[in-house]
């Protein structure tokens, strides 16, 4: 079943996008590019696609393991080619958990496993960026 989605010109360089969910979102550029600074910019909603889907799995994957997640925060830094089209080139995601007794081989296979067989956003990123995952528990 196909997703489906809408984006909207909204002035200058502004857009607002929905999708199927029935939530919005909006995105503009910078103002040196014509914009007003008013939402996301499409790369950064990219990333931040990336690190939800990872998070959503390896919570999920963690969940089936047993593991009590009480605490789960992604800081994730990214460069970009220097010529267009300006992909991502790597991506490095430091996953930064508070639990319960968490086991950090647990954690780690979780990750090991979103990243290799879940996650539809690092499958993608992967074909022009290299990820690398680090982890700490608190």
């Amino acid at each position: 079943m196909p997703t489906k989605a809408t984006i909207t010109l909204q002035e200058k360089v502004r857009f607002k996008g929905w999708a199927e969910s029935g939530h919005s979102v909006v995105i503009d550029g910078p103002e040196d590019a014509g914009g007003e600074n008013a939402g996301f910019r499409p790369m950064e909603l990219m990333l931040l696609g990336l690190g939800g889907c990872m998070g959503f799995d390896v919570n999920m994957i963690l969940k089936r393991m047993r593991q009590k997640v009480t605490g789960y925060r992604m800081n994730m830094t990214a460069e970009r080619a220097d010529e267009q089209p300006r992909v991502y080139t790597e991506v490095r995601m430091e996953h930064v958990f508070q639990g319960e007794d968490l086991n950090p081989d647990s954690v780690q296979r979780a990750i090991d496993l979103a990243e290799s067989s879940y996650c539809s956003g690092s499958a993608m990123f992967a074909k022009t960026a290299k990820i690398i995952n680090t982890f700490k528990i608190l």
